[in-house]
């Protein structure tokens, strides 16, 4: 519990914005995590909490979101939230990228600038291959390499 805890309550505060809240869904979710480990199936254990605290914070947002509606008579003042991704696909989206960032210093120079590109910079292949001056097949046959480079070199948890 300790050596997660703090990495559990960021998750919880991404997603609900205030440190009160986040501070009650993590506990909420070590229990829950603690509860739920005979069912662990050993693989990518930081991921498997993530989304086990990722879903608590988000039943405690539509929680919230349900009070709220009861208390207002006038429902179309809350503004209905459909993102595009969910809110755990965002959150490790973001984890995978702040660890690419910490790992890249490992990564051979040649992989290391299509990875900063696409996964830091947000660039497409197209782009990519424009500022490098190299063909699209090039920046997809980099990525693809860089992919295999970091599933050898780099553990699952760290990954994960």
């Amino acid at each position: 519990m300790a050596k997660y805890q703090s990495y559990l309550y960021h998750v919880a505060y991404s997603v609900l914005r205030s440190s009160k809240d986040a501070e009650d869904v993590t506990q909420e979710a070590l229990l829950k995590i603690y509860a739920s480990l005979p069912q662990y199936q050993h693989q990518g254990f930081k991921t498997w909490i993530t989304r086990i605290t990722v879903n608590k914070a988000i039943d405690y947002k539509r929680s919230l979101e349900r009070k709220r509606e009861q208390l207002t008579d006038e429902p179309e003042l809350l503004i209905p939230v459909n993102p595009t991704h969910t809110v755990e696909e965002e959150v490790l989206h973001n984890h995978r990228r702040q660890r690419i960032r910490e790992c890249l210093d490992d990564m051979p120079h040649n992989y290391r600038d299509v990875v900063v590109a696409f996964y830091i910079k947000d660039k497409s292949y197209q782009e990519i291959a424009i500022e490098q001056g190299v063909t699209l097949k090039t920046v997809e046959s980099k990525l693809y390499r860089a992919k295999q480079w970091i599933r050898k070199h780099w553990k699952e948890e760290e990954w994960g």
